[in-house]
C-alpha cells in the first residue's frame, strides 16, 4: 500500500498551478453519453476519479483515448445500459451516469453508490426525481432497475439543494419531451459548468448558479469540445498549506470568485490576501487566529474544506468551533489528528479545537479523500515524521499533491 512520509516544519514558498475540477469533470464526462458521438474534453485532472469514470464509460460500450492534454470520448456504439456493482461501489458519482442513460436510452440499471464514507448520502432525491419525469423504477436485489417510453419534462421541487440530484435530474432532461424546471436547484459552480457544457453540446439549460433551473428538452446533441473549470478544493487545500506553515503562496490559473467564503475565513484568520483576475496569493502571520465555522450550501461554507480548516485551526491561537451541517459522519478525520497532537473535541455535530504548538509526526491512516488531505495540512507543521496510509483516498481527488508541495519547499515523497 502506498504512503506519503513528510518531514513537518518548513515553510511553503511559491507558486502553484491548479488542476482541473474533480467534480465538474465527473459529470461532464458522465454527460457525454448524451450526444452519441465525439466528446473532447481538457484540463481533466489525470486522478482515480476520473480514471474510474473512464473504466464506466467503457465498460457501456464508450471508446476514450487519453493524452496528456485531453480526453476524447466516443459514445456512438454504447451497447450496455448497466452500471457493474464494483464500480459504482468505487465512486459514489458514477450515480451521475444514471441520469445521463436514461436520458438518451430511457432504461438504466444500476446499485446504490460508493466512495468515501463521510454519511449516508442517500439517493432518494435522484430516484424521486426520476420518477417525476416518468421514469419507473423498480428494486431487485439490490439493483435499481429504471425504464420509460419517455421523459416528459416537468416541474421538481428538492427537498434539499443536492448537487448529485441536480445534476441527475438536469442530464435525464436534455433529451426529454418539454421542459423541466428545478426548483432548490443546487448552485454549485461545478453546476454551472455543466449546463455551460451542455449547451456548447446544443441543449437548453439556464439558471445555473441559481435555485431555479429550467431545461428545455431537445431532439439530439452534437459533437463538443470544452475545457472543464479549476479545481475550488484543491484551490483552498494549497492556501491553507500556505497558511498553517507561516508561507506565502500563490495559487495560479484559478477563480477566486468560487472560493469567496474561502478567502473570507482565511482572512478573519489574519492572512493577508491578495486576489487577481485568475490568481490568489496568500501571505501568513507568524500565528493564526483562532475563527468559528459552519459548512452550508453553496455559496456557504463548503464542507469539502471542513475537514481541511479544522487541521489549520489546530495550531491556530485560541479556541475554534467549526459545526458540519452537510454531512453526518465527516469527523472520522479527527482521531487521526489527535494522534498527531491535535485538541479537538467533537459533540454531535460540531468540532471544538483548541490551538496547540505540540503536533507531532507519527503514523496515521487517510480516512476519507478531504480527511486525508486535513493529515497532510497537519503533517507540514508537526514536529518530525508523518506516514500517512492508506492515500488511495486521497489520490481519488489530488493530482500529484506531493510534486506540487516539493514546489514550494515541503519535504514530502510517495513511498510505494
Amino acid at each position: 500500500m502506498s504512503s506519503y512520509i513528510i518531514e513537518g516544519g518548513r515553510r511553503l514558498e511559491g507558486n502553484v498551478n491548479i488542476s482541473g475540477s474533480k467534480n465538474a469533470s465527473l459529470p461532464i464526462m458522465a454527460a457525454s453519453v448524451l450526444n452519441g458521438g465525439i466528446t473532447k474534453l481538457y484540463n481533466v485532472p489525470p486522478i482515480r476519479d476520473t480514471q474510474m469514470m473512464i473504466e464506466i464509460l467503457k465498460e457501456l460500450g464508450c471508446k476514450v483515448k487519453r493524452t496528456n492534454k485531453k480526453i476524447e470520448i466516443d459514445s456512438s456504439n454504447i451497447n450496455k445500459f448497466s452500471i457493474s456493482e464494483n464500480l459504482m461501489r468505487e465512486m459514489r458519482s458514477s450515480v451521475i451516469l444514471a441520469g445521463a442513460i436514461l436520458g438518451k436510452y430511457r432504461k438504466a440499471t444500476f446499485t446504490y453508490p460508493g466512495g468515501c464514507d463521510i454519511g449516508t448520502r442517500p439517493i432518494d432525491l435522484h430516484l424521486k426525481s426520476f420518477e417525476k419525469l416518468g421514469i419507473k423504477i423498480n428494486e431487485n436485489y439490490g439493483n435499481i432497475i429504471c425504464d420509460c417510453d419517455k421523459i416528459i419534462g416537468t416541474k421538481i421541487d428538492l427537498d434539499f439543494p443536492s448537487v448529485g440530484a441536480t445534476e441527475n435530474i438536469i442530464l435525464a432532461s436534455c433529451l426529454a419531451d418539454g421542459t423541466t424546471i428545478i426548483n432548490n436547484a443546487a448552485r454549485e459552480p461545478e453546476i454551472i459548468d455543466l449546463q455551460e457544457f451542455l449547451n456548447k453540446m446544443g441543449a437548453k439549460v439556464r439558471g445555473a448558479g441559481t435555485d431555479i433551473i429550467e431545461i428545455q428538452g431537445v431532439k439530439k446533441l452534437k459533437d463538443v469540445s470544452y475545457n472543464i473549470m479549476p479545481d475550488r478544493i484543491e484551490t483552498g487545500t494549497f492556501l491553507c498549506a500556505g497558511a498553517i506553515t507561516g508561507g506565502n503562496v500563490k495559487v495560479m490559473n484559478v477563480v477566486p470568485s468560487h472560493i469567496v467564503p474561502v478567502i473570507s475565513k482565511l482572512e478573519e484568520a489574519n492572512c493577508k490576501i491578495n486576489v487577481g483576475k485568475d490568481y490568489i496569493e496568500l501571505n501568513a502571520p507568524k500565528k493564526l487566529k483562532s475563527i468559528d465555522i459552519k459548512t452550508m450550501p453553496y455559496p456557504g461554507f463548503p464542507t469539502d474544506m471542513q475537514s481541511i480548516f479544522v487541521a489549520l485551526l489546530s495550531t491556530a491561537k485560541g479556541t475554534s468551533i467549526v459545526v458540519e451541517n452537510i454531512f453526518e459522519n465527516r469527523y472520522k478525520y479527527v482521531q487521526e489528528l489527535s494522534r498527531m497532537g491535535a485538541r479537538i473535541t467533537v459533540e454531535g455535530k460540531t468540532a471544538i479545537i483548541k490551538g496547540t504548538k505540540k503536533i507531532t509526526g507519527t503514523n496515521v491512516k487517510a480516512t476519507d479523500l478531504r480527511g486525508g488531505a486535513a493529515m497532510i495540512i497537519e503533517a507540514l507543521v508537526a514536529k518530525g515524521v508523518t506516514r500517512i496510509e492508506e492515500i488511495k483516498y486521497i489520490l481519488r481527488g489530488y493530482c500529484n499533491i506531493d510534486e506540487k508541495l516539493r514546489k514550494i519547499g515541503a519535504k514530502i515523497y510517495k513511498q510505494d
